[in-house]
């Protein structure tokens, strides 16, 4: 894969403040925890996957560029595919963290990108964090990045699996802080694959503590006991 140009970035760049300005309105879109973000080099976003809106969400809040995976089926609407592919999806042949998945990613970034990935593998069916899929760890072991976890809350409830549009409603984001990669390679692979899923789902159930998702309390497995500070 070759690296972004001059005019990739600019586009981008104009694309998300035109995004961002528009899940503001219909999303009452809220970020948090950008201040973990590692300003420069590589660095393996993880985060929960609800729905269609998480890449585009979870992007514009970002205080970088950001790359992410995209199932090839999405490219078969030219236009849709021209739009997504112009904003840094790497297509995959499925949903997952199939092989496909686990090459281009490690390639962009060992390009220093920022690459955004859901190893639940595909949106959830009821709004709750899913099983992570495996290869996470050989992703991170071989790019040598840190890891940043994330979750998003809102997108299930604004675009369920089963409807074809989304809904206004609150969606929020929140950055955690990175797992360095001093602490990955310190951890074996059953160890880093639990402490990445459990640090998504801190972010997570640190976004169900807001009031906008106070009917969801209790439905994590994390329900108690979490710190509510948004730039943990």
């Amino acid at each position: 894969m070759d690296r972004r140009t001059l005019l990739d970035r600019m586009w981008y760049q104009v694309a998300k403040y035109m995004v961002r300005a528009l899940v503001a309105i219909m999303f009452r879109a809220r970020f948090s925890g950008e201040r973990n973000v590692p300003r420069r080099g590589g660095v393996l976003v993880v985060s929960n996957h609800q729905s269609h809106l998480d890449p585009p969400l979870i992007g514009v809040g970002f205080p970088r560029q950001m790359v992410f995976l995209a199932r090839r089926t999405l490219y078969r609407f030219r236009p849709f595919g021209w739009l997504i592919g112009s904003l840094g999806a790497i297509p995959i042949d499925r949903e997952g963290f199939a092989l496909s998945g686990i090459r281009a990613t490690i390639n962009w970034l060992r390009q220093e990108e920022a690459v955004l990935v859901f190893p639940e593998g595909t949106r959830s069916r009821d709004g709750n964090l899913g099983v992570f899929k495996p290869g996470l760890t050989l992703v991170a072991r071989r790019a040598r990045v840190p890891i940043l976890p994330a979750a998003i809350e809102g997108g299930y409830d604004a675009w369920p699996r089963a409807d074809r549009f989304p809904r206004p409603g609150p969606v929020h984001v929140h950055y955690g802080a990175p797992i360095s990669p001093e602490e990955i390679a310190a951890c074996g692979d059953r160890e880093l694959a639990d402490l990445v899923e459990t640090r998504v789902r801190e972010c997570f159930e640190l976004l169900r503590q807001r009031r906008e998702f106070a009917r969801h309390r209790g439905n994590t497995a994390l329900g108690a006991g979490l710190p509510t500070s948004p730039n943990r």
